[in-house]
């Protein structure tokens, strides 16, 4: 299975983070990102949210690192690594944003992108920026559907349910006309828009057994079968791994996942630091 993580500091989940994050400058992150590259990592993320209401922040955690500006930086400080949105929420944005602002960020990391993209749940954060919550889901298939003509190419044209465009110019365009796009989600109409619009599926809050029955009940569907290759499996680690301290129980998880359908992992490490967290992933690839 392909490893990518969950990177510290630019997300800071209430029951996931380490102290050390809180005041953590982010130079750690370079030294994670620059670890990562160096030992074969997939792919590191980060997450988009605009704003998160002062309650829900108690369990989705108030800090997220904007990822243009992020990954802008970090491209210019590693060669190998992918750059993952998880995820980019579609109806906070118009298609052509997306493929502009996204485009130039995968010219400027040399086409080491993957789109993480979702419909979105926070009506607070779509009721802030003017976004509709209603009929999220069938916008947010169009808008996949617009990025599937867009992406890449400098006069993008598309005609579809909620965007229509033509006869613009957007210079630069994507490095990469089949940039990946991963869906995220924690339903099992997440899965099927995977399997049905996109090249992969990157769920959150789901436990194992639960990713892996919708995992198992989308293998058996006729969109599965008619595809040329099935959508990735991209699951995340559900307990942080702790490869140096338990490298048993991390082996035992990996099969688990594995067994569950991933054929990559997002993985959260348990870490008191910066530096124990990249002995972790140096621990992590050596088992």
């Amino acid at each position: 299975m392909d490893l990518g993580i969950t990177t510290p500091v630019l997300t800071m989940l209430p029951r996931a983070r380490g102290r050390w994050e809180e005041d953590a400058p982010f130079s750690d992150v370079v030294r994670i990102a620059e670890a990562a590259d160096r030992l074969g990592y997939a792919f590191m993320t980060c997450s988009e949210h605009v704003g998160i209401p002062e309650a829900v922040a108690e369990v989705r955690g108030g800090r997220y690192w904007d990822p243009l500006a992020t990954f802008g930086f970090l491209a210019a400080r590693t060669e190998r690594i992918r750059f993952l949105t998880y995820v980019l929420v579609l109806g906070y944005h118009h298609p052509l944003e997306i493929a502009k602002r996204y485009g130039t960020l995968d010219q400027v990391c040399g086409g080491r992108l993957t789109l993480g993209v979702g419909v979105g749940s926070l009506r607070e954060e779509f009721d802030l920026v003017g976004a509709a919550f209603t009929e999220r889901g069938a916008r947010g298939d169009d808008a996949l559907r617009a990025l599937r003509a867009s992406l890449g190419r400098r006069m993008p044209a598309y005609e579809g349910t909620h965007h229509s465009y033509s006869g613009f110019i957007v210079d630069p365009c994507a490095l990469q006309q089949d940039m990946p796009i991963w869906i995220g989600g924690r339903t099992y109409r997440s899965l099927r828009r995977a399997v049905e619009l996109a090249d992969g599926w990157i769920p959150f809050g789901l436990t194992i057994d639960e990713m892996g029955a919708m995992v198992a009940r989308a293998s058996q569907t006729a969109g599965w079968d008619a595809r040329d290759r099935p959508p990735r499996i991209v699951l995340p680690t559900v307990q942080p791994l702790d490869p140096i301290g338990d490298p048993e129980g991390t082996r035992t998880a990996l099969a688990a996942f594995e067994a569950a359908g991933a054929d990559a992992l997002t993985v959260g490490f348990r870490h008191s630091s910066c530096s124990h967290h990249i002995e972790q992933m140096e621990a992590l690839i050596t088992l």
